[in-house]
């Protein structure tokens, strides 16, 4: 079983593309970021044409995520987290597949730094830490998989004084990271590729593909029965470098049945 996750940048502006990696890797689940589009504009026709069932929780021009799911439709469980009743971004869906529970996760980017965007990208990772605890007590086997838009070491990017500044790698957003994975929450490409180097996402400018500056800001948070059963993490890094692609590429952990 394969479980992936995908920062599509724009589902319409970007659905040859999608298409085409469903078609040529068919993952058993896709979770999908910034989808940036309405709910009664998300082009589920032509998803459930590739073969695969979606829910989705959308919002136009911004944000966005989905479940997708191949030859079947995704149980959703939640939509959005709680903790602020004002926050009306479309971050997180969260669903039960295949004997899966998966969340779709697109955490704020929280630049600039110092400022409120920085600090309702820790409140967020807050409410998402406590989401998560309810998971893990339900004992599932459970994949928090997305954008969650922080490094988590310094062997996660291509140039640690290129990114010193920014939210991404600040303290607080790195500690906020490891407080999941300190509650038992496993990174699976971290656990896979433990010397870094795999980069997740390379900026359109400053030629960041070409001179593959890329850093690790996708993630796959595995709870310990499914982290028992995990037998592959990888990138998909070719999809980055096709024509109009996402600046993120595809990235999946495998499972044992």
């Amino acid at each position: 079983m394969r479980i992936a996750t995908f920062n599509i940048n724009g589902i319409k502006a970007r659905l040859p593309r999608l298409i085409e990696w469903l078609e040529e890797t068919q993952p058993d689940v896709a979770c999908l970021q910034e989808i940036k589009t309405s709910d009664d504009t998300f082009p589920v026709k032509d998803i459930e044409a590739a073969g695969y069932g979606a829910i989705w929780h959308g919002q136009k021009g911004f944000n966005g995520v989905a479940v997708l799911a191949r030859g079947t439709v995704p149980v959703e469980v939640r939509r959005g987290l709680e903790g602020e009743a004002e926050d009306e971004h479309s971050r997180y869906l969260e669903a039960d597949v295949m004997g899966m529970r998966v969340a779709s996760i697109y955490l704020p980017n929280g630049n600039p730094v110092p400022g409120p965007k920085f600090d309702y990208k820790l409140r967020w990772m807050k409410r998402l830490r406590a989401r998560a605890a309810e998971i893990w007590a339900e004992e599932v086997p459970a994949v928090l998989a997305g954008d969650y838009n922080v490094i988590p070491y310094d062997r996660d990017v291509f140039s640690v004084s290129a990114m010193a500044d920014d939210a991404l790698m600040q303290p607080e957003s790195r500690a906020a990271f490891r407080a999941l994975t300190g509650d038992g929450w496993t990174d699976a490409l971290a656990a896979r590729h433990p010397g870094g180097g795999v980069w997740t996402y390379w900026d359109y400018q400053a030629a960041a593909w070409p001179r593959n500056a890329g850093f690790r800001i996708d993630h796959l948070l595995l709870s310990p029965s499914a982290a028992d059963r995990l037998t592959d993490a990888q990138v998909d890094k070719e999809y980055r470098g096709r024509e109009k692609a996402s600046d993120h590429a595809p990235t999946w952990a495998e499972f044992a049945d």
